[in-house]
C-alpha cells in the first residue's frame, strides 16, 4: 500500500504583523454635498462619518495592497522571501484576470507565491485570515500574506446619497505565521443566500444597497455570530479588549458592542470607530482598523480581539486575535 506523505502542521497561528494604506485625498461631507443633496450634519448622523479618502487616478486595489502589504511585512520584522502565500480579499478589481494577488506578490517580492483573489466583500478580510491561518496550521504554508484592497469609489454612482456618502478606498494587511500558542482563533463563518438582493452590482455598473434593510439585519444577527466566534475559541464577551466589527455604519458598530456588553462584554472593551475618518472600505476596513488603533495606541500587543466580518452575500464571518 502506497502511503503519501503530508506536510507537518503546527500547534498554532497568529498575526505577526499589520499594515494599511489610504489615498491622499480627503473628501469631506461637505465636499459631497456640493453635488449630493445632503450635509454634514445629516451624514453624521445617520452614518457617523465626517470624512473619507478617494483613489487617484494612479491609485489601484493592487497599488494600495503593496502598500499595505509591504508595511505589514516590515512590521512583521520579515523580508518578503519568508512568505509564500498572498491572499488579496476584494469585491472592487476592475478585471477578474488576472487576478491582484498575483501582481501584489511579484511586486514586493514574494517569487513563485501560491497567491488568489477572495470575494466575501466586506467579509473578505476575516474570510481570508481564517484561509490563511488554516494554510500555514495545516503545513501548506510557511508564512501567508493576507490583505483586504478596494476601490470601491469605481463602483459607486456619485450621485446616489445612499451610497456615495459611505463608501470609500483602501487596503489593510496581516501577516499570518506559525505559533506555539494559537493567536488566531477557529473563524466562525457561513452566508444569507436568501437576502442577496439586499447588496448588488450587475454587469459592472454601480453598487446598489437596500440601506434600512442591511441595517436591521447587522443590527440583529452580527452580535450573536460573534459571540459564537468567542465560544470556538473558548472564550467569554469579559475576555474581549478590543471589538473591531466591519467599518460599515458606527450605528451598526455601536449597536454590535451594546448587545455584546449585554452578553458580559467589560464596559472598558475598546471598539474600532474607524468609519469616522475613513469611511466604509469593505474588506480593508477590519485590518485597517486594527492598524490605525495600534498607531494611535488604543490597543497593545497581547490584546485579545473580537474580530467580526459582514456585507454583500449576505457573507459574515468572525474570529478571536491576538494583536501583535
Amino acid at each position: 500500500m502506497t502511503t503519501l506523505r503530508i506536510a507537518q502542521s503546527v500547534p498554532g497561528t497568529r498575526i505577526l504583523g499589520i499594515g494599511s494604506a489610504q489615498p491622499e485625498r480627503v473628501v469631506t461631507n461637505d465636499d459631497l454635498s456640493e453635488y449630493i443633496d445632503t450635509n454634514d450634519a445629516w451624514i453624521r448622523e445617520r452614518v457617523g462619518i465626517v470624512e473619507r479618502r478617494f483613489a487617484g487616478e494612479k491609485d489601484t486595489v493592487v497599488s494600495m495592497a503593496v502598500e499595505a502589504g509591504s508595511k505589514a511585512i516590515a512590521a512583521a520584522g520579515l523580508a518578503p522571501t519568508d512568505l509564500d502565500t498572498v491572499i488579496v480579499a476584494n469585491c472592487t478589481a476592475t478585471a477578474p484576470i488576472p487576478n491582484a494577488a498575483a501582481q501584489v506578490a511579484d511586486i514586493i517580492g514574494i517569487k513563485a507565491a501560491g497567491g488568489f483573489d477572495l470575494n466575501a466583500a466586506c467579509a473578505g478580510f476575516c474570510y481570508g485570515l481564517g484561509v490563511g491561518s488554516d494554510l500555514v496550521r495545516a503545513g501548506s504554508s510557511r508564512r501567508a500574506l493576507v490583505i483586504g484592497a478596494e476601490k470601491l469609489s469605481d463602483i459607486v454612482d456619485p450621485h446616489d446619497r445612499s451610497t456615495a456618502i459611505i463608501f470609500a478606498d483602501a487596503a489593510g494587511a496581516a501577516v499570518v505565521g506559525p505559533s506555539d500558542e494559537p493567536g488566531i482563533g477557529p473563524v466562525v463563518w457561513g452566508t444569507a443566500g436568501d437576502l442577496v438582493d439586499m447588496i448588488t452590482m450587475t454587469e459592472r455598473t454601480f453598487i446598489t444597497q437596500e440601506g434600512q434593510s442591511v441595517f436591521r439585519w447587522a443590527t440583529t444577527k452580527i452580535a450573536p455570530i460573534a459571540l459564537r466566534a468567542l465560544e470556538a475559541a473558548g472564550l467569554r464577551p469579559e475576555d474581549v479588549d478590543v471589538l473591531i466589527p466591519h467599518q460599515a455604519n458606527l450605528r451598526i458598530v455601536e449597536a454590535i458592542a451594546k448587545k455584546l456588553r449585554k452578553e458580559g462584554a467589560r464596559e472598558d472593551m475598546v471598539v474600532a470607530d474607524d468609519i469616522v475618518y475613513s469611511g466604509n472600505t469593505s474588506s480593508a476596513s477590519i485590518p485597517m482598523a486594527m492598524d490605525h488603533m495600534r498607531a494611535a495606541g488604543r490597543i497593545h500587543s497581547g490584546d485579545v480581539a473580537l474580530l467580526v466580518g459582514f456585507g454583500a452575500g449576505l457573507s459574515y464571518a468572525g474570529q478571536v486575535v491576538i494583536c501583535p
